[in-house]
């Protein structure tokens, strides 16, 4: 509310007493002018989930060689997800000057000031809230997935494997005795999990894949091979007893009789595609930054990934032999990429340290080394942007590092702050959403569920 007065005549002091009353009023001309500012700083942090370091790929695998179908199997792998937030930043609030005005002070009525509203550092303007589970506070959670309108699972570190039977409001423990437990006492980090219709696919590390074909009601152990190149990173359902498992090393595979055989799409690894091409000016595609820790699978069978120091990207198309590695065009190194339609030439996104989003420009080559992206300001306050994600109804949802969530109405040109996430002790790895359903997946056991406001 702005409260301003009209100036008043020539200078003067005039008292009088009202006896009555027993108060005494006091007219000025006064000038005045008040300045101050609160400023609201952000500790230096950075959080990081690392994976294991990565053993060296066996000598034949550097060079160009096909990989067997009927290999399937794992390596330790390196990768690092980082949301920084630079030292000695912060977010200053600073109230206007008041304007040099002249006013009647009635002690009866309490003084009253002309001042601007603050800007809002950040609304709730969506119904983010957080679900309990029964986890660990030091759980990461990395996937979910719906088997159909009520019934979803989410995975984790530290064996988390939930199941939810009424649309993610409540999970509990997924049924898993024939899996782990009694001599395969190993705490499983679940890395991902995909479902078409009632058929699912997950996969962890240590190296480990299962399957269900009755909607997760029970589950099989899918064996395979030792000599696969990495870890299993990703996996994707295709229905009718078809899937595909991505990993570290950039190994795809493909099945289509419920994991009995697997067919290698990928015919060289990172590593020897790098060494091939690193004369090829693709900076720093060397030797040692074949691996990759973050990546995605868009509706057309096409990946892009980031390798593991961020300071390049990788993509990968069906019927290719190997990947294709493309330069970044900024100073800051990358740390994740997505896509948020069906095909990543004309809908990839990435982001890079300390706050940085930017979307691809028109319709991308994937043959060519460099690719243009335009960046957006997202003013995330220095924290790493994690996930990107649309709803259908064409609303942007970005999340990140320090519990940071941002909504974009307008493809991605602006962006709204959301508090939701500001009280959560956790980093923001993953949103999701099936329709109206939507859920942010983050450490500290953390899970926000979504409905609109």
């Amino acid at each position: 509310m702005r409260v301003s007065s009209k100036s008043c005549a020539p200078a003067m002091v005039c008292g009088a007493l009202v006896a009555a009353a027993g108060l005494v009023c006091v007219m000025t001309t006064q000038k005045f002018a008040e300045q101050d500012s609160a400023r609201i700083g952000f500790a230096s942090t950075s959080m990081s989930v690392s994976r294991a370091p990565a053993r060296s790929v066996p000598a034949c695998l550097r060079t160009r060689t096909r990989v067997h179908s009927n290999i399937m199997g794992s390596e330790e792998r390196q990768g690092e997800i980082s949301a920084t937030n630079p030292g000695n930043s912060g977010l200053e609030i600073r109230r206007r000057s008041f304007a040099e005005t002249t006013g009647l002070m009635a002690a009866a009525l309490g003084a009253t000031s002309a001042m601007e509203p603050k800007p809002a550092l950040a609304a709730k303007i969506s119904a983010w809230d957080r679900v309990p589970l029964p986890v660990s506070d030091t759980a990461v959670l990395f996937d979910l997935s719906f088997v159909d309108e009520n019934k979803a699972f989410l995975v984790g570190s530290q064996g988390t494997f939930l199941q939810s039977k009424d649309k993610g409001f409540t999970w509990k423990a997924a049924n898993l005795d024939n899996i782990v437990g009694g001599e395969d006492d190993i705490n499983y980090r679940w890395e991902a999990i995909s479902f078409k219709d009632n058929e699912g696919w997950a996969v962890g590390k240590p190296a480990i894949m299962i399957h269900t074909t009755n909607g997760g009601e029970t589950w099989e152990r899918i064996p395979f091979s030792n000599a696969v190149p990495g870890d299993f990173l990703g996996v994707t359902a295709l229905g009718n007893g078809g899937a595909e498992v991505i990993t570290s090393a950039g190994a795809i595979y493909k099945t289509v009789n419920a994991g009995k055989n697997w067919k290698a799409q990928v015919l060289e690894t990172i590593d020897a595609t790098l060494n091939r091409v690193s004369s090829s000016g693709v900076s720093g595609a060397s030797y040692y930054s074949g691996s990759i820790n973050s990546v995605i699978r868009d509706a057309q069978g096409q990946y892009v990934g980031v390798n593991a120091r961020g300071n390049f990207y990788l993509t990968f198309k069906p019927g290719s032999d190997s990947w294709m590695p493309h330069n970044r065009k900024t100073i800051r190194r990358i740390v994740t990429m997505g896509v948020l339609g069906d095909d990543l030439k004309d809908s990839m996104w990435m982001t890079t340290r300390a706050g940085g989003i930017s979307f691809v420009k028109g319709e991308a080559n994937l043959d060519v080394p460099e690719i243009e992206f335009y960046e957006t300001n997202i003013n995330a306050g220095g924290y790493g942007i994690l996930d990107v994600t649309r709803r259908d109804n064409g609303d942007l949802w970005a999340v990140g590092g320090g519990g940071k969530i941002f909504l974009s109405r307008n493809d991605g040109k602006s962006w709204i702050a959301d508090n939701s996430g500001d009280n959560q002790p956790a980093n923001f790895y993953k949103c999701k959403f099936w329709g109206d359903k939507g859920f942010i997946l983050g450490s500290a056991g953390v899970l926000m569920r979504f409905t609109d406001a």
